[in-house]
């Protein structure tokens, strides 16, 4: 079976149909130990240094894997793919656009979702006894998130790890589907977590990694983490086009606003840090989400992989501890 990347979550089920091997190329790149490096290679080929950290490594990631092709999201994720593409064709590497619709409506979806049906010679009925055969693993990680913010045994770590694998399924459903099995196994014979304080992650998953680590260990718990919860699609749906017109990640800070606030009221969250990654047109949305969500708010920046920055860890510091001073 050949491996198909890809740049952002898109209709997996397609790539599952037509027995491709999927791969998220942001889950390989930032799970390297020379994730650094991968930047620094992509800087050395040409890419400017005012670009997000992310799609360089993305760059250097697709090279080294050599994927049958890349499915590139042109639209509803980074403005920087088109020129990815580009650069990943100058290397002889298969490119396939796939677009989220700027309007968020069922007919654009449907035809975005058709056009990589018909690319890959798969049809309707196969995608969606897929997608049926899948029921059982994003259930998996529905229990998971609610082990999380309801149960309290669950990490923000954890939480983010296994709804963000769900992009790919670490490129193999049935061992992903066991792996699930196995930890909500383990984690349902622990004592819950006594945290501090609770907090709410939204924006784009982080590159730095030790963010949940280091909240944990000064006294507060992410539960909820925005964009990977819609990367496993949360929702119970009739047909895929429905899932991807319900999933909000590609649509808007609007759209996604709505799920943010309905989430933190659920889960009785205190305070919200907002990721923003450097150089992305993203950062501009901080001041939506800013001026809309009335909770104690924290807007933290990063830029390339590594471990949180010493001003980060103070900022952090700083909120946690104002946040445990108001409760």
């Amino acid at each position: 079976m050949q491996k198909i990347a890809f740049t952002t979550s898109i209709p997996v089920e397609i790539l599952l149909a037509a027995n491709k091997v999927p791969v998220d190329l942001n889950n390989i790149f930032i799970a390297d130990q020379q994730a650094a490096a991968m930047v620094e290679k992509a800087e050395e080929a040409g890419y400017p240094r005012n670009t997000c950290g992310w799609i360089k490594g993305l760059y250097s990631v697709a090279l080294e894997s050599q994927p049958e092709a890349v499915i590139a999201v042109m639209q509803g994720d980074c403005s920087n793919t088109q020129a990815l593409m580009e650069t990943l064709q100058l290397k002889g590497i298969k490119t396939i656009p796939f677009a989220f619709p700027f309007e968020r409506d069922r007919e654009g979806v449907q035809l975005q979702i058709k056009k990589l049906m018909h690319y890959f010679a798969v049809d309707i009925e196969q995608v969606h006894s897929i997608k049926q055969s899948l029921e059982e693993v994003r259930n998996l990680l529905r229990q998971i998130d609610t082990m999380t913010w309801q149960d309290n045994l669950v990490s923000g770590g954890e939480n983010h790890y296994y709804l963000v694998s769900s992009s790919d399924f670490n490129s193999d459903p049935l061992q992903f589907k066991k792996d699930l099995y196995d930890f909500i196994a383990g984690a349902k014979k622990r004592q819950p977590f006594k945290d501090e304080v609770r907090l709410a992650y939204i924006g784009v998953p982080p590159i730095f990694t030790d963010l949940y680590a280091v909240t944990e260990s000064m006294g507060a718990r992410i539960v909820f983490n925005e964009v990977q919860r819609q990367f496993s699609m949360p929702y119970v749906t009739a047909d895929i086009y429905q899932q991807y017109l319900m999933y909000t990640y590609p649509y808007g800070a609007f759209a996604r606003l709505e799920d943010i606030e309905e989430q933190i009221r659920l889960r009785r969250v205190d305070g919200v840090i907002h990721y923003t990654q450097t150089f992305c047109y993203r950062q501009i949305e901080d001041m939506i989400f800013r001026e809309k969500i009335d909770l104690p708010f924290l807007t933290l920046e990063g830029e390339g992989p590594g471990k949180l920055d010493g001003r980060s860890r103070m900022r952090m510091e700083a909120f946690i501890n104002m946040l445990k001073n108001i409760k």
